[in-house]
Formats: structure tokens, sequence, C-alpha cells
């Protein structure tokens, strides 16, 4: 078995999202280990386990030992406060945007105790759907050439990897905060409040809803609330649920 001797690295989690070959995965898994990194999450990945992906990892087979399969992303990243997407272009509605080497010292600053953190890599062939980047606080691009700018998946699971163990290994110091960082559960259960309670008072409209869910959902997503701040707004939503229910029985 694999040692972790940075603690944060013990706290990041390499999630593979509906991977097609198991080649792949295999490829991934070393390139992870070659950054000593050894938590690997699979979310609904086609093939596997496969012997193929034994092969491709040369000497991480102990990397897939101890792999989680998850039967979707939310599962794979639900205790995580700290969730990054991988995103070759920008979407619609742009989200905050990081180069490797800022995701890698923002995985730093965020510290070694404070939550899981989630590097999310898609499909082979499509890369993530945007539910699924809405479901991250940052998109990360890898700059490429423009004459050939496709990567493979353990290609870019080891540019991430290799820039976290650069940013480690200069000991960034950790974020300080009196709270813990809300989980992306935390988080979920916000937003469906908050859409439950816009609904509620005539504010979103679910028929029509435009961008207004996603838009407030990078808002929060962006700030990075604690658990208290979280359960603060829920608390804030509360009363207005209270206070619309009250004014309906009138």
């Amino acid at each position: 078995m694999m040692t972790n001797p940075h603690p944060l690295r013990a706290k990041v989690r390499i999630v593979l999202v509906e991977t097609s070959h198991p080649g792949n995965i295999g490829a991934a898994a070393r390139a992870m280990k070659n950054m000593g990194l050894d938590r690997l999450y699979l979310v609904q990945p086609v093939d596997y386990p496969n012997e193929k992906a034994v092969f491709r990892s040369a000497s991480a087979s102990d990397v897939l030992d101890q792999v989680v399969v998850c039967a979707s992303l939310q599962e794979a990243i639900s205790d995580c406060s700290l969730v990054l997407g991988t995103s070759a272009r920008q979407r619609r509605i742009p989200w905050p945007l990081v180069t490797p080497k800022e995701a890698a010292i923002k995985i730093t600053e965020h510290g070694a105790g404070a939550g899981d953190i989630a590097i999310v890599f898609g499909r082979e062939s499509k890369g993530l759907k945007n539910e699924e980047l809405q479901q991250c606080q940052y998109h990360v691009n890898i700059p490429t050439s423009e004459a050939y700018s496709s990567l493979n998946l353990a290609m870019a699971v080891q540019v991430l990897s290799y820039e976290l163990f650069c940013a480690s290994e200069a000991a960034t110091p950790e974020r300080v905060w009196d709270q813990l960082p809300a989980t992306n559960t935390d988080l979920e259960h916000f937003f469906g409040h908050l859409e439950t309670t816009l609904a509620e008072v005539g504010f979103h409209d679910p028929d029509n809803p435009r961008q207004l869910l996603t838009r407030l959902r990078r808002l929060f997503l962006r700030i990075e609330p604690d658990q208290m701040e979280i359960s603060i707004l829920r608390g804030f939503l509360k009363a207005v649920n209270d206070a619309t229910r009250r004014q309906s029985q009138y």
C-alpha cells in the first residue's frame, strides 16, 4: 500500500465520470501514483473491473485495489467541501475558470483539515455535462496548442496531479477558518430549498426558469460558504416559508 507523505494528498480524490475504456482507468491510476495520489472514484464506468485497467496501471495496481465505484456524481462528491471540474471550454454562463496551477494553489489553500476535495474528469468523448459542471465551485481548463488541443484522460489527470504535487511541495499555507466549509450535500440541499422558496414567493417560475437558478448557484458556489453560513441561509429561507404560509391563511 502506498503512503501519502503530505496530509493534503489524503484528502484529494480523483473522480472519473462514465469512463468508456478500462485502459484509461489504469493509465489514470498510474498518473496518480506518479504524483503521490491514490484515491480514485469511478462514476458508472462502462467496463470495470477489467484486466486491461490492471495492465495499463503498470505498478499502480494498489490504486485500483481501493477504487470506489459510485452510481452518480452526487454520490462521489457528496462529502466534499471543494469540487473542481475539468472543462475544455467555457459554457453559456461562464463559471470561475482556473488553470491547473491555479487549481492546485486553491486546493492547497483550502487546507488539509477542511473536508475532502474532488477533481472531476468527464467522459473521453464529450467531457462533463453542464449539470455536472454546475456542481463544481471551479472549472479547470488545461491550456494547449491550438494546432492540436486534444488530451487523453490520463494526460489530463497527470497534468492536474503534477501541479498539485508541486503546490503541496511548496507548502502553501492552508486556509484558517472558524467553521468547516459546507459539503456538496449541504449545498445541494440549500439549492433545493432556495428553488422551492423562490417559487413559493413568486420570484421563480418553474415553467420558465431561464438562467436564474444557474446564476444563483454560481454565486453561492463562488463564495464557498461554510456550514454555519448555510445554516443561517436555510434558517432565513424557513422564516420566509413560514411568513408566506401565514399570509396565505388570511
